[in-house]
């Protein structure tokens, strides 16, 4: 089975409140957070982690929190991962099969977008790829308006899925309600950034 997630924010005490995250300190979030996906990802699962493991804490302490995190992990690079070089992640490169600012990913016949951060645009859009992302700590209703907007774009980030990882059978269900624009005209803005009518 494949998983992706983000946004953990392991040690960081202020996303708590920040997020409204229902934690009563950061060794509880910490440990539900983990819990959460030992509770469905298997030893040889995929697990995709599309930034930001931690935050405020230092690469060692890192490294002992994913190395009790189950599957198999894949990490995409988070503007937190990459504080000391924002060439190389600090942390232990033997927790991951891969590390890296972006992937693409194909799986049931789905090509998919892998990046922290959301794009407007990405590799084969208009033929139906999916772009999964983090970064922006979303609520649930998010990924339902980018069905509305028909956007293939979902959030993984745990803010926006019950603090729990996302199957990919999840993610192909949301496409399947999602659908695919191939609107002719190019969005158009005007000189100061702003989308005309």
């Amino acid at each position: 089975m494949i998983w992706f997630t983000s946004d953990l924010h392991l040690g960081h005490k202020s996303v708590i409140q920040m997020q409204d995250r229902p934690f009563s300190d950061v060794t509880e979030m910490n440990e539900m957070l983990i819990q959460n996906i030992n509770d469905v990802v298997k030893p040889t699962d995929k697990l995709y982690i599309l930034g930001d493991v931690s935050h405020h804490i230092s690469p060692e302490e890192t490294s002992e929190l994913v190395r009790r995190i189950h599957g198999r992990k894949y990490l995409i690079f988070g503007n937190h991962d990459l504080v000391q070089n924002p060439e190389k992640c600090p942390y232990n490169p033997a927790l991951f099969e891969f590390e890296g600012p972006y992937l693409k990913l194909n799986a049931y016949g789905q090509n998919f977008i892998l990046m922290h951060y959301p794009l407007l645009t990405w590799d084969k859009v208009r033929h139906g790829s999916v772009m999964l992302h983090g970064h922006i700590h979303s609520d649930p209703s998010y990924n339902e308006s980018e069905i509305a907007s028909e956007i293939r774009r979902y959030d993984v980030g745990v803010d926006a899925n019950g603090y729990a990882p996302v199957s990919i059978d999840t993610v192909m269900d949301w496409v399947k309600r999602t659908p695919l624009c191939l609107k002719s005209e190019p969005m158009k803005f005007t000189s100061k950034g702003q989308k005309e009518e």
